[in-house]
């Protein structure tokens, strides 16, 4: 029995789901001094991509280290379209093309092909509220 359970712990979970939060993107009418303001006066470190990457440990892999990536961006950015609201969460995931079979089979509507990067795949959809969502699957 100590057996199975071993072998059962060391066999990745690939059940499509949200595993965390990736990013929180918002509109900002002037971004540079939004961002330092932040840097300013709550210690913000911007990257060279214009956000602050927040790190932390997985709890049930200490070894990983996750990180949540935090951008202001220009009011009326494209990238949020075609969502009219004024902010975008990106959502941590697994087995994302699992997620997007469920997700089409339930008529969320799916924005855009998954996109392969480096550091993972990404997909947007908007939900029920006409909030843009990115998804996206870390590369191992």
């Amino acid at each position: 029995m100590e057996d199975q359970n071993q072998s059962a712990q060391n066999t990745p979970n690939t059940t499509p789901k949200v595993t965390g939060i990736g990013g929180i993107f918002f509109f900002s009418d002037s971004p540079k001094e939004t961002r330092e303001w932040y840097t300013k006066n709550l210690g913000l470190n911007i990257n060279e991509w214009g956000s602050a990457s927040f790190e932390s440990r997985n709890i049930d892999r200490p070894d990983e280290v996750n990180s949540l990536q935090w951008c202001p961006f220009k009011k009326g950015d494209a990238y949020f379209s075609p969502s009219q609201k004024g902010f975008m969460i990106n959502y941590r995931v697994q087995n994302l093309e699992g997620l997007i079979e469920k997700l089409k089979a339930n008529g969320v509507t799916i924005l855009d092909d998954i996109a392969s990067y480096d550091y993972g795949k990404f997909i947007h959809i908007m939900d029920a509220e006409g909030n843009k969502i990115e998804l996206w699957e870390p590369a191992e």
